[in-house]
This record gives C-alpha cells, structure tokens and sequence, in this order.
C-alpha cells in the first residue's frame, strides 16, 4: 500500500461514528484511481482531523439530537454518506452525481474554516433544478455548541434550488438561508423568508472546511 493511499484511508471521512445502527458508506463515484480502494470506515470524524477545531464531540451529538426533528417515517432510517467534499473532490458536480438516482431525504453538513458547524436537511435528493423544489418538512440547522433549527415559516416555498453554479436552501427578497459555490470553498448564509433563521454561519459569508451529504432511508 503506498504512502498517499494509506493517507486517504486515514482521512477518510465519517462524520457520524460508527456506533450508530444502519450507517453505510457507499464506494461513490470517483475519478482518482487512488481513491478505489476507499472502503474503510473511521470512528473519529474529519471535522477532527483536518482542523482540529471547534469538531463535535461526541460526534454522534448531532444525530442524537437532530433526530428528533426528522419526520417519523426516518426514526429508525439508515444513513449513508452519498458525497463528501475530502473523498470525492470539491465539486457541485461531483455532488449532484452522488445523489444522482436517489429517492430518499438528505441531510447536508458544512463546517465553516472558524469551526461553525450548520447545513439543511432536505425532503429529497440534490439536484440541479428550474426552479426551487422540495417541501414544507425542510429546515435549516446550526451546531456549536448546541443545536439550534429552524422551520418553514410558510413564507413561501423557496426550499431548494440547485444550479451548476450554486446550491441554495431559503431564499426571499434577495437573501438565501444558505448559499454555496459551484467549488464547495465559498458560502453565504442570511436571514430568509422562507425560514426565518439566524445567520449559520460564523459570518455572513464564509469559507468551507469540509461538505458532506447524507442520504436518509
């Protein structure tokens, strides 16, 4: 095994630790012959291991706790890592195709360069659109150090909307919940109509240290 793949391994990503029943990690697509081999599974998360700051601990806290706003249907769902922005490269693209032919909720985590972990869950996969899609059981979240989420205000139905050159959850007026670029390093959150939140964000805009979707079934 040479040097660089056994540093993927040790990178690989798991944002939830393995101690929670039904999660999987999928091989993904991948264009890096290095990256085939990807298949082993980490306890400690890579908000830890990149930059060792601000990380959730236990990392499994946030399952913990964001379950309880998930619909009934996802109570005992499986998770299962479908992008991540370490493995598969910094790309909306590469994204779209991790979630491309999915029927299923996900759940989308960012962790800002100041430590600020936030993201949305959404009540169907990512996907470049026309226009905004998804429905009312969407929400907007921040974590650090505890949860704080934030519901359709019935507003209007700006849930989601995904471009090549953006992906965007909220909107209003002008303002999106939460906005990131087509390379997954800059990101925008503001105060919406369509949910009424807090900025997530450390600040308005800010830069990603690390991207993960996760599809629930």
């Amino acid at each position: 095994m040479t040097t660089k793949m056994k540093k993927l391994k040790a990178l690989r990503f798991h944002f939830l630790v393995n101690r929670v029943r039904g999660v999987s990690v999928p091989p993904g697509p991948t264009d890096d012959e290095d990256q085939e081999d990807l298949e082993i599974i980490e306890t400690d998360s890579v908000f830890t291991q990149r930059r060792n700051s601000g990380a959730l601990n236990p990392a499994s806290e946030l399952l913990q706790h964001i379950s309880k706003y998930l619909p009934p249907r996802l109570v005992q769902c499986t998770w299962t890592l479908a992008y991540s922005a370490l493995r598969h490269g910094t790309s909306l693209r590469t994204l779209y195709k991790g979630t491309l032919g999915l029927d299923c909720c996900t759940l989308t985590v960012i962790k800002d360069t100041c430590g600020q972990v936030f993201g949305a869950f959404c009540s169907a996969p990512l996907k470049v659109s026309l226009s905004y899609y998804g429905t009312g059981q969407t929400f907007l979240f921040s974590f650090s150090p505890h949860l704080k989420v934030y519901r359709w205000t019935r507003g209007n139905s700006y849930f989601v909307k995904g471009s090549m050159e953006s992906l965007v959850f909220g909107g209003g007026r002008g303002h999106f919940g939460l906005w990131v670029d087509e390379d997954l390093h800059h990101g925008r959150s503001q105060r919406c109509e369509t949910f009424d939140n807090d900025i997530l964000s450390t600040d308005e805009d800010f830069l990603i240290n690390d991207l993960e979707v996760w599809a629930l079934s």
